[in-house]
């Protein structure tokens, strides 16, 4: 099955099948609530399944370390991303710049890299910040000129 809108920020929500069908097959026995022996939920005399518009996962836009690049984190752990999907861009622009290990403006993001020249220090809206001091994500509890001054606990980025 395959989400309508999908990528990281899209809030269309889903609820299209591979196929551009919606909704879903027969779910188990004869269609009364609580019969059929099938897997999944329990009838519903309907037919189908119906599909809200939560159903895509919305994923997070993280720093990756060892390229340079922002791309959608659709696995964590441990404060550290470990499946990364397509490029992306941090909604408030504000990127992490490793040569001066602060987080700088954005006023264009292509592909996962800023295309003109970082401008002044900011503060990410998110908390959970990239620390190049152990390379994994931690709430950041106190900033000053982009650069986190005060780091927590690791967090999920």
């Amino acid at each position: 099955m395959a989400c309508s809108g999908g990528g990281a920020g899209d809030k269309r929500g889903g609820g299209t099948l591979a196929g551009g069908k919606t909704g879903g097959g027969k779910t188990g026995g004869g269609g009364g609530k609580g019969a059929g022996t099938g897997s999944g939920p329990a009838a519903t005399g309907t037919g189908g399944i119906a599909l809200g518009g939560g159903s895509c996962p919305t994923f997070g836009c993280v720093y990756h370390a060892g390229t340079g690049v922002y791309f959608s984190c659709m696995s964590s752990g441990a404060g550290a991303c470990f499946h990364f999907g397509a490029r992306c861009g941090p909604g408030d622009g504000c990127l992490f710049d490793a040569s001066s290990k602060a987080y700088r403006a954005c006023a264009r993001v292509v592909e996962g890299v800023c295309a003109v020249p970082l401008g002044a220090a900011c503060t990410p809206a998110s908390s959970c910040a990239f620390n190049a001091a152990d390379g994994v994500h931690h709430a950041c509890e106190a900033w000053s000129q982009g650069i986190c001054s005060r780091w927590g606990a690791i967090c999920a980025p």
